[in-house]
């Protein structure tokens, strides 16, 4: 991948989880009506604190996204949020589903751009 496209994507990437994570935490971008079952579960997760620790993930990877530090480690900490979003909204919010598949996207062409840091890891 040519390493100018790769940064590019890269720093998208960054910004997007950055701002989606500081939203959870400064609620800078109103959420919109949800389906009654979306609600309860994302109820559920903000009552329990896992909302709190995803937004912190964002934030820590949107960082290290940006500032290239870290980044393979967090591209690939940060898919676990990436499946787990287009699967609440796959199955709860399938009307808000498309940021949740940009992210799902980005998320795997950086890590297609990491690919040579994870050739130990995988041999």
């Amino acid at each position: 991948m040519n390493s100018k496209v790769f940064m590019g994507l890269r720093i998208v990437l960054g910004l997007f989880v950055l701002v989606f994570g500081l939203n959870k935490f400064l609620n800078f971008m109103p959420m919109g009506d949800m389906p009654a079952d979306a609600g309860a579960y994302f109820g559920a997760l903000v009552n329990s604190k896992t909302l709190t620790l995803v937004a912190l993930v964002e934030i820590v990877a949107g960082l290290a996204l940006i500032f290239n530090k870290f980044g393979a480690l967090l591209a690939l900490i940060l898919m676990s949020v990436s499946v787990n979003a287009v699967l609440f909204h796959a199955t709860l919010a399938p009307g808000s589903i498309p940021g949740a598949l940009v992210l799902l996207v980005l998320n795997i062409a950086v890590l297609y751009g990491y690919k040579d840091k994870y050739k130990t890891l995988l041999s």
